[in-house]
């Protein structure tokens, strides 16, 4: 098991993996898709990071902590609790495939016109190879 299968099983609590796409899909919608959600980490500091994300780089990592800075924490209050996990765990679970999930959303160096994440959980899973 790789680790996105790991981490969407964490976060998904019962429902396990589905559950754990279909709240990272709401996620990312709710901090405006694939391009809101890379500004707002930008806008908190981590622009050289999820550069190195979008580009073909080695991506770099960001921290549970920084994930709680740069979104809005009802958001994430209410996927952990989904879950069935603290704040705290689920922003380090979302710190550790946020940057393999935008690297594998953005092939072509770019942010596409399209949010990869808006097209559903098939869509997902495709673009996420799980």
């Amino acid at each position: 098991m790789g680790v996105l299968d790991q981490i969407t099983s964490k976060l998904g609590g019962q429902d396990g993996q589905e559950g754990g796409l279909a709240s990272i899909q709401n996620f990312f919608s709710s901090n405006g898709g694939l391009q809101g959600l890379t500004e707002k980490l930008s806008n908190s500091g981590m622009g050289k990071q999820v550069q190195s994300w979008i580009g073909t780089g080695e991506n770099e990592p960001i921290s549970g902590q920084q994930v709680q800075q740069a979104v809005d924490p009802g958001e994430l209050h209410n996927m952990a609790q989904n879950a069935g996990l603290s704040d705290e765990e689920a922003s380090e679970q979302l710190a550790k495939a946020m940057p393999q999930m935008v690297n594998e959303a953005t092939p072509q160096g770019q942010i596409p016109q399209q949010d990869p994440f808006a097209k559903g959980l098939d869509s997902i899973k495709r673009m996420l190879k799980i």
